[in-house]
């Protein structure tokens, strides 16, 4: 049964951000004789500072985590994947270039690169997904591009380029179905850090702006009021924790599962 916990809190947060938007109008009620009341039969998380519904909000909140986590992991995936097979298929003096330019995304922590991004086109869900993509293609690219490096030199590719294949066949038909398995594994801990960057700008202000919910702002408006009302943290954040928690499991699964030399080792014993 534990085993199964991690998909159950999947479903759990997709069927949450399903209905979140159904939840929208009821989030963002402000009722004054709510504020700050404690979990009970009125609301099942409790009321925040301004009466608003918590288990509501945890709703859109999982709506917007989500959007936000498969829009920047999309468009990471697609950009770094491209640049990836470019820089390692091609080689010369444009994997030197794509190298370098990686290098220089790498020196800097991505998290403060959002930030600065994200301050400079300013608040909003848009510029959200752009700033955290910008910074997030970089492992993707890596990736693809060690391993296209190692599987180019494999006798089916040179047969095919023998054979006068195209580069763009050699890349579709033989380097990308090499490449799924790694960037499954990769796209799991993606979203699971990508929850994490987007709570953490919406922490700071730089994120979904109000009445929009998020489960950084929701930690962000409860800590002032953690000794009166503790349940405007705690909601958000143990949500935050089992999502991210199961993401990080169900990766590992993932590639116990996908990488052949482990399997045929178990298999083994």
């Amino acid at each position: 049964m534990l085993h199964r916990l991690p998909l159950l809190v999947m479903a759990l947060w997709v069927l949450s951000a399903l209905f979140g938007g159904l939840a929208t109008d009821g989030a963002n009620q402000v009722q004054l004789t709510q504020i700050l009341q404690s979990p009970g039969v009125d609301g099942l998380l409790g009321f925040d500072d301004l009466g608003r519904p918590v288990l509501e909000r945890l709703l859109a909140g999982a709506r917007t985590s989500l959007m936000v986590s498969f829009g920047v992991v999309s468009l990471s995936l697609i950009i770094g994947v491209t640049i990836g097979l470019m820089a390692a298929y091609q080689g010369g003096w444009l994997d030197l270039l794509l190298v370098r330019v990686i290098d220089i995304f790498m020196a800097f922590p991505g998290i403060l690169l959002a930030i600065a991004l994200a301050g400079v086109m300013g608040p909003g869900l848009d510029n959200l997904i752009i700033a955290l993509s910008v910074v997030g293609w970089v492992g993707y690219a890596r990736l693809v591009r060690g391993q296209v490096l190692s599987l180019k030199q494999r006798d089916h590719i040179t047969a095919a380029i023998a054979l006068g294949s195209s580069p763009s066949y050699i890349l579709t038909h033989h380097l990308l179905p090499l490449l799924a398995a790694p960037l499954i594994v990769e796209t799991t801990f993606g979203i699971a850090g990508m929850v994490i960057a987007e709570a953490g700008l919406s922490f700071l202000g730089l994120g979904v702006q109000p009445p929009q919910a998020s489960w950084g702002s929701m930690i962000r408006d409860g800590a002032s009021y953690m000794l009166v009302a503790p349940h405007m943290v705690l909601a958000p954040g143990m949500a935050m924790v089992l999502v991210v928690l199961s993401l990080n499991l169900l990766g590992d699964r993932l590639r116990d599962r996908l990488d052949i030399r482990l399997t045929t080792v178990q298999k083994r014993w």
